[in-house]
């Protein structure tokens, strides 16, 4: 079933903050592999000018997914089957870097909603801000909803068939 497109350009309310903390960068620095000082140590992060370590440019994917997934992937109205989505992009366009002790809100927005080969694609941009309302990273994810079987082109369709009655 396609997605309504009229939920294009719908903005959901900004999320509760979250709280950036040193522990949870350290610990996901620590599991995407990066070394990288200033991720885990006050002084380095200093050094370069920061107030405190910083995070990893990934480290927001899981604030902003999180804003997405609570508000517009479960949006009843929107009509999204979770069960049938991967995660088809991801973009990030920072003003400054996450640090250790922001508290950051998501204010998620849909920019647009394709079909395509009997997939609907949905673009989500999220706008993170700090406490103190500025900006801090916008956050551009793509979400596939994959075709179920009744979408898929008539030759699919055919195949489907083909392979149940064989069962």
């Amino acid at each position: 079933m396609a997605l309504d497109q009229s939920f294009v350009g719908r903005s959901y309310p900004p999320t509760a903050p979250y709280e950036v903390g040193r522990e949870k960068i350290r610990e996901f620095a620590e599991a995407i592999g990066d070394t990288n000082p200033v991720y885990v140590d006050p002084e380095a992060a200093r050094a370069l000018d920061h107030p405190d370590v910083i995070a990893p440019p990934t480290f927001v994917f899981a604030i902003t997914f999180k804003a997405a997934g609570e508000q517009v992937i479960k949006d009843p109205q929107l009509g999204l089957d979770f069960s049938r989505v991967v995660h088809g992009d991801q973009k990030f366009v920072y003003t400054r870097p996450v640090r250790a002790g922001d508290r950051l809100t998501v204010t998620s927005t849909i920019d647009s909603i394709k079909s395509l080969a009997g997939n609907e694609v949905l673009s989500v941009r999220g706008e993170v801000h700090d406490e103190n309302g500025e900006h801090v990273v916008t956050a551009h994810t793509t979400l596939v909803a994959r075709a179920t079987p009744a979408q898929d082109t008539p030759a699919a369709a055919q195949e489907t068939q083909a392979a149940e009655d064989a069962r």
